[in-house]
């Protein structure tokens, strides 16, 4: 999909959106209803990350497209549940053609259920841990356009999310995931001055 100057396209429906919420009825809905929306469930953020972990390398329409089946195979993302699994579990996991079957990024969920469990022990929830890590007002870009979202796909934010996470044992969260995982859940609101849906979002 060929991306506008300004990174927005009108809808069917008339509205101005990012474009890439137009790219395929998937992303329509996801773009208008969930992507930057606040978030602050536990078990909801926990399959975000996970997500966010599987999609790397791959597109994030795959990702959508199977995700009513990665809900079903992870036990709806309850993370007490995923760190019980086993090796039947990955090999289960492994052999369903509804999900992305790469062992690493299915063994990384599982080890990152664990060190969530130890994380929510230590930090309340993993909202509470994420939400320290929300950028200061005064260094986020004043006018979000194309241009300047196109340089942001790493922050000093994701990476400090990244690394912190890491040292607590987590996989598959780099800088770039950590902070697809920040858009995702509503941390920053990265809707492209324009959009329609930008000014809908709640203020965190």
């Amino acid at each position: 999909m060929e991306v506008p100057e300004n990174g927005l396209a009108r809808g069917p429906d008339g509205e101005i959106r990012c474009f890439w919420g137009l790219g395929a009825p998937e992303y329509v809905d996801y773009h208008d209803t969930e992507w930057g929306f606040p978030v602050t469930d536990d078990r909801a953020l926990f399959e975000k990350i996970c997500l966010e972990g599987f999609q790397s390398g791959l597109s994030w329409l795959t990702i959508l497209r199977k995700r009513e089946n990665f809900r079903t195979a992870f036990d709806g993302f309850d993370h007490e549940k995923v760190a019980r699994y086993g090796e039947a579990d990955i090999r289960r996991l492994l052999a369903d053609a509804g999900i992305v079957r790469h062992r690493g990024k299915i063994e990384a969920a599982v080890n990152n259920a664990r060190a969530m469990c130890d994380l929510v022990e230590s930090e309340g929830s993993l909202y509470a841990f994420v939400s320290d890590f929300r950028p200061d007002p005064a260094t986020r870009p004043s006018r979000l356009t194309w241009d300047v979202l196109a340089e942001m796909s790493i922050t000093p934010e994701s990476r400090a999310l990244s690394k912190e996470l890491k040292r607590r044992g987590w996989r598959f969260v780099g800088p770039t995931t950590a902070y697809a995982f920040m858009q995702a859940m509503g941390l920053v609101n990265d809707h492209v001055e324009g959009c329609c849906i930008r000014d809908r979002i709640p203020a965190t």
